[in-house]
């Protein structure tokens, strides 16, 4: 292992067909006054709604809700959030739903004793967390994020076309998460997809950095292989349970930090897809899976070894008789062929960019990168490449 490191997640996981069952018993754990945090109307068609509904009134609860949580969360409904905080005096968030539910109900928990503006305060300075919080719980409906065990709150600014992640400390993480893979069942497969190309993209962003060849790495390719196989059984049979299951426990495993351990990490594809997301307001892994391939062919040279063992391990590309180059492209291209496989759209016309936003939004990103430093102007050649 290349780097030392402290491992340390506090989030407690309940899985499987009875997670739900747990609920009542974790509830007993806070106060009274119960923030409940949701999207639309899906929970509401599964019953989900008023199972928990029900939990929270035989544990005695007072319940405020905040409903209509977007796929990609505002910072309006964020302060909204806060405002409901500290009103009623709320002593869990209680958020349902997807990843972009949780993610509101952290930023809402670090937001609502906040002294002065949080967007500023967290999100644009990334100052250390000062203030009280307020304890999340989570019942996880789609797969993808990893919101449900880490510490991180992605969130749109639209007032000044900004989306923004930013990673707290253990004490933001959910205190405890319900993982039922069939809750998952019924989310449109456009959503399901985009959810699998966030997992494989979390892992990739730490995958690719640096040469070492440690124990992380080899747990990414085995959650790579695990992913790539379920979501092919679940796009035949959505309601496979194994699948589902697997599905499930990737995501949740690709971004709560063991993935991530000794690595030095590029979330340049993240920083990209990210500003597409604020212009766009699209579903976040289809502009994950728009960035990637093209990123990746901008990159490749540059950790080229890592990129032949991605092929190779991966993806089973016979790379005896091709040059390593060769070898590595061929990776990409298979991993290109995948998202097409998933019926993820493959450019950003199709989500609605316009050609005259393209510089607009390279302007916006923060360069960076892994294995090599992409500048702005580059980013802007990879996003005309996406177009």
């Amino acid at each position: 292992m290349k780097f030392d490191f402290e491992f340390y997640n506090p989030t407690k996981i309940f899985f499987g067909r009875n997670a739900m069952d747990n609920l009542e018993n974790q509830l007993e754990n806070y106060g009274k006054n119960i923030l409940f945090v949701y999207g639309k109307a899906s929970i509401k068609k599964i019953g989900l709604y008023e199972r928990v509904i029900n939990a929270l009134k035989s544990t005695g609860k007072t319940v405020t809700e905040l409903s209509g949580i977007k796929p990609n969360p505002t910072y309006t409904q964020v302060l909204e959030g806060a405002r409901l905080v500290r009103e009623n005096s709320i002593d869990l968030i209680l958020a349902v739903g997807g990843g972009s539910v949780i993610d509101c109900a952290k930023a809402i928990s670090v937001s609502a004793f906040c002294e002065g503006d949080p967007w500023q305060k967290y999100w644009v300075d990334f100052e250390p967390l000062g203030n009280k919080t307020v304890p999340v719980g989570a019942i996880l409906t789609m797969a993808g994020t990893a919101s449900e065990m880490n510490a991180g709150s992605v969130i749109t600014n639209e007032a000044v076309m900004i989306k923004e992640g930013r990673v707290f400390t253990p004490e933001v993480n959910p205190e405890f998460s319900i993982l039922n893979p069939e809750y998952t069942y019924t989310v449109p497969k456009i959503q399901m997809v985009s959810g699998v190309f966030d997992v494989m993209s979390h892992l990739l962003e730490q995958y690719f950095s640096g040469e070492d060849d440690n124990t992380t790495d080899y747990i990414i390719e085995g959650i790579l292989k695990s992913l790539i196989h379920s979501t092919r059984i679940a796009l035949e049979n959505p309601t496979d349970y194994e699948a589902r299951s697997n599905i499930m426990w990737c995501a949740t495993m690709a971004l709560n930090k063991i993935t991530g351990l000794s690595k030095e990490q590029d979330w340049l594809v993240h920083g990209i897809e990210h500003q597409i997301g604020a212009y766009t307001d699209c579903p976040h892994g289809v502009g994950l899976a728009i960035v990637s391939v093209p990123y990746y062919k901008h990159i490749y040279k540059y950790g080229l070894d890592k990129f032949v063992r991605f092929a190779v391990n991966i993806w089973n590309v016979a790379a005896v008789g091709l040059t390593k180059e060769q070898a590595a492209l061929a990776g990409i291209e298979k991993m290109a062929d995948f998202i097409k496989e998933m019926g993820i759209p493959t450019t950003l016309r199709e989500i609605g960019a316009t050609e005259d936003t393209l510089e607009k939004i390279a302007g916006s990103i923060e360069p960076g990168g892994g294995y090599k430093y992409v500048t702005n102007a580059e980013i802007l050649e990879i996003l005309r490449e996406c177009y």
